[in-house]
């Protein structure tokens, strides 16, 4: 073959090649439905529980991150009280855990009561043992703080046994989400939540509930990160994906209610009863999904960080149609 002939030929190939990845490239670019950005509320409050079922800090803006939300060195259910063999303590078997105030004040854990004095320690305590400790059966680490955190948890809570009080750090292998819900990714990650690393209601949903109580309740009862109000009650039961400033969120699936909602956050008194029975009344799942909620009455959404970024209160809501 004369080289000119040769040359040609080849770039005929090439050229040839570069159109047909352009059109396949066009064609994924209009194959694609484009998104459409519907305002469907707006973010009155987020909500960080550094101290798993510990009292709520309310924070004007958070990093939301694929663990969920962090502001400062408090991250969401960073913290744990476990028993001496590392198992979970939580509202449901201590109520007044509710009432205990964690939060973190340049470099320092501040642990607070009711009648109890402030407790500090370092956040970071690398002297400090690393245990194995469970949360629902699934296996997880948690740096000990010490045993003065210990001794006053045993103290506010008037445990008969030894508590201590566990931190997860950044290097510590997370829990995989998918282990308690299928729903999840099997690369979900979490430290000590029950499931997911983000819950969302709206303020919407819980004046309707109150409405149909003796008492009114708080959003704080039912220990969501994220609060939406200006929308309809349950209207984010419909948001399968939204977006908050640069954040963008995935909905995976519903949080399905126990007793720990009858846990008062004022006074840490279990009932048993409100508002878990009225929940059980009007918020039961379909009965194609009994295989996943059972009877556990549905209240807020569990979602997933598809995209990290902050969060501030005030932030538009909005809902990606495509």
């Amino acid at each position: 073959m004369e080289p000119r002939l040769a040359v040609n030929k080849v770039a005929l190939l090439v050229g040839g090649a570069a159109v047909a990845v352009a059109a396949l490239g066009l064609g994924y670019k209009y194959s694609r439905k484009p998104e459409e950005l519907v305002r469907v509320g707006v973010v009155s409050q987020l909500l960080v529980h550094p101290l798993k079922s510990g009292k709520a800090v309310s924070v004007p803006l958070a990093e939301c991150l694929k663990m969920g939300l962090k502001c400062g060195q408090m991250q969401d259910r960073h913290w744990m009280v476990v028993k001496d063999d590392g198992h979970m303590v939580t509202g449901r078997q201590e109520p007044r855990l509710v009432l205990v105030s964690l939060t973190c004040e340049r470099g320092s854990v501040c642990l607070n009561g009711p009648n109890m004095t402030e407790l500090r320690f370092p956040v970071q305590q690398p002297d400090h043992p690393v245990v194995n400790c469970r949360v629902f059966g699934t296996d997880v680490q948690g740096r000990d703080c010490g045993d003065e955190a210990s001794r006053w948890l045993v103290d506010f809570l008037g445990a008969e046994k030894p508590l201590r009080l566990v931190h997860f750090e950044a290097h510590m292998r997370a829990r995989k989400a998918a282990n308690m819900e299928p729903l999840f990714s099997p690369n979900e990650g979490v430290a000590y939540p029950d499931c997911g690393p983000v819950m969302l209601l709206s303020q919407a949903s819980v004046k309707d509930l109150s409405s149909k109580l003796d008492k009114e309740v708080t959003v704080e009862r039912f220990r969501p990160n994220i609060v939406i109000s200006d929308c309809e009650a349950f209207a984010e039961d419909s948001w399968e994906e939204i977006q908050i400033g640069s954040v963008r969120l995935r909905r995976v699936m519903s949080c399905g209610r126990c007793v720990f909602t009858t846990v008062d956050p004022e006074t840490g008194i279990i009932s048993r009863k409100e508002p878990l029975e009225t929940l059980k009344s009007y918020r039961q799942c379909s009965p194609k999904e009994k295989h996943i909620y059972k009877s556990d009455p549905l209240f807020g959404q569990l979602h997933s960080v598809k995209r990290t970024g902050v969060l501030q209160v005030g932030d538009d809501v909005y809902q990606v149609r495509r």
